[in-house]
């Protein structure tokens, strides 16, 4: 009876009963969903935070694995040495940079703390895939194992070819592939020699910005090469007006309060569309800027990313566009032929124009191809990917049909070959009313089938069709004889 009795009680229907068990349940699913957001946390640092963690420089764990392990070597895509780590009998290490200036700022250095590639791929220059049996002999022995490869996607040729051609003015070329977002070369000048990082320290940081990466951190005015954007904008706006365009210029263009001029104050005559994107009339689109939506002019260049994070894995700035619905006429005039405040890198305007090279569609940059044991055997690649639809195809088209014409019948005139068809379109961006214009140029190559996208900044340096484009022109006939 007692049996059946107590049986009978734990199973109790009572409304008692019932409370006891619900609060149970509570408990039990509170400390279930606790564990599964505990689950959850730990996944997402995994495959999320872990390499930041590990980066971090405050990180003692970076200590412990350059005691046991040779940082290892950054290649270039054609298999040159970029940096090494060199050990002398005593076991006295040092890094080391056989080029000296010339990859400074894309593969960084990697004393009084770390940039570049250095930075971002620390973790695996200090991991060793050796066989197991070499590490535990290296251990018993107390030698410290070889780290792994690190292979980039940059081209030697490339790279030296902007880098002489910029010569010694200040400045950055960033060089992409379009249809897989393949970070071919980076320069930005001034430049430093990172063999000589510790010993010239106090002279590279006092001033000059020489250890800014000025292709991805610096920030400039775009100049008309943002006409690229405003044309896009135009098309959406206006796709049924873009065949009867027609604007008269006679070097001035005004507008209630505020004034434009194209450069010099030439006059272009009477223009279509092609004509004025060609000859980069100031007059047309500061025009057209005033018969444009500001909100969706504004939503246009946050989809192009600007005020955005850019999927790039090495250090950068944001791109800013600031302009305003209730912004005076002056600022949307200026806004729409690349001035005003709209600020931009070199590395985002590459981006820019990789997507409409690549038929819309904007792939992730990427420096860093594949990761190899110290013996050259792979163990990790980075393959192409996309990040997103930037324009439709046929606007892209329409954009490489205007670039085009800039090229053979407008400012890009110094891009032209006989070779190869290019599109690109020049900027020549006031900032100072005492100092020299800043000299632009983003293009690509050939223009039927794009296989290089350029994007040239040169400070102080006048137009950029005398300037920047010339730089273009001689980085398209070398990748031209690499294919050959």
């Amino acid at each position: 009876m007692n049996r059946k009795k107590s049986n009978k009680e734990s199973n109790d229907p009572s409304p008692q009963g019932l409370d006891q068990k619900k609060e149970l349940y509570r408990i039990m699913y509170l400390f279930a969903g606790i564990f599964l957001l505990m689950c959850g946390y730990l996944s997402y640092f995994l495959i999320f935070e872990s390499r930041t963690v590990i980066n971090n420089p405050y990180n003692l764990r970076q200590e412990n694995l350059g005691k046991k392990i040779v940082r290892g070597p950054i290649l270039s895509a054609d298999g040159e040495v970029l940096a090494e780590t060199l050990v002398t009998e005593d076991g006295t290490e040092s890094r080391y940079y056989p080029y000296k200036e010339l990859f400074a700022h894309v593969v960084g250095y990697s004393q009084n703390g770390r940039t570049g590639i250095e930075a971002k791929y620390n973790f695996e220059l200090l991991t060793s895939d050796i066989p197991i049996y070499e590490k535990i002999y290296r251990e018993f022995t107390d030698r410290k194992k070889p780290g792994n490869q690190v292979v980039t996607t940059l081209s030697l040729k490339l790279q030296q070819t902007a880098y002489e051609a910029m010569k010694d003015r200040r400045g950055a070329v960033v060089v992409l592939e379009p249809s897989t977002g393949k970070l071919l070369a980076m320069v930005s000048k001034p430049g430093f020699n990172p063999n000589e990082i510790v010993e010239k320290w106090e002279e590279l940081t006092s001033g000059d910005s020489v250890l800014l990466n000025r292709a991805s951190q610096g920030l400039y005015p775009p100049g008309s090469t943002f006409k690229i954007v405003t044309a896009l904008e135009f098309m959406r706006e206006n796709p049924a007006a873009m065949e009867d365009f027609n604007y008269k210029c006679n070097g001035i263009f005004s507008y209630q309060n505020a004034e434009i001029r194209c450069y010099n104050g030439k006059s272009h005559g009477n223009l279509d569309f092609t004509g004025a994107f060609a000859k980069s009339c100031n007059g047309a689109f500061a025009q057209i800027g005033t018969m444009l939506s500001i909100p969706n002019f504004s939503a246009l260049c946050e989809s192009l990313l600007f005020n955005a994070d850019l999927p790039f894995p090495l250090a950068y700035q944001k791109s800013s566009f600031a302009l305003t619905k209730d912004a005076p006429n002056w600022e949307i005039l200026q806004t729409a032929i690349g001035q005003g405040k709209t600020e931009i890198s070199p590395l985002h305007n590459a981006l820019i124009v990789a997507s409409i090279a690549n038929g819309g569609i904007l792939m992730k940059p990427y420096v860093v191809s594949e990761i190899r044991t110290a013996y050259g055997n792979t163990i990790k690649q980075y393959l192409p990917s996309v990040y997103d639809r930037l324009m439709t195809v046929e606007e892209a088209a329409a954009l490489t049909k205007y670039m085009t014409a800039c090229v053979t019948d407008g400012t890009g005139y110094a891009v032209l070959s006989n070779q190869y068809t290019a599109a690109g379109k020049t900027g020549t961006a006031e900032w100072d009313e005492k100092k020299k214009s800043h000299a632009w140029f983003v293009g690509f190559a050939p223009a039927e089938n794009p296989k290089l996208v350029v994007s040239i900044i040169l400070e102080e340096s006048g137009t950029g069709s005398d300037n920047a484009a010339p730089i273009a022109k001689k980085l398209f006939d070398a990748y031209d004889e690499l294919q050959r």
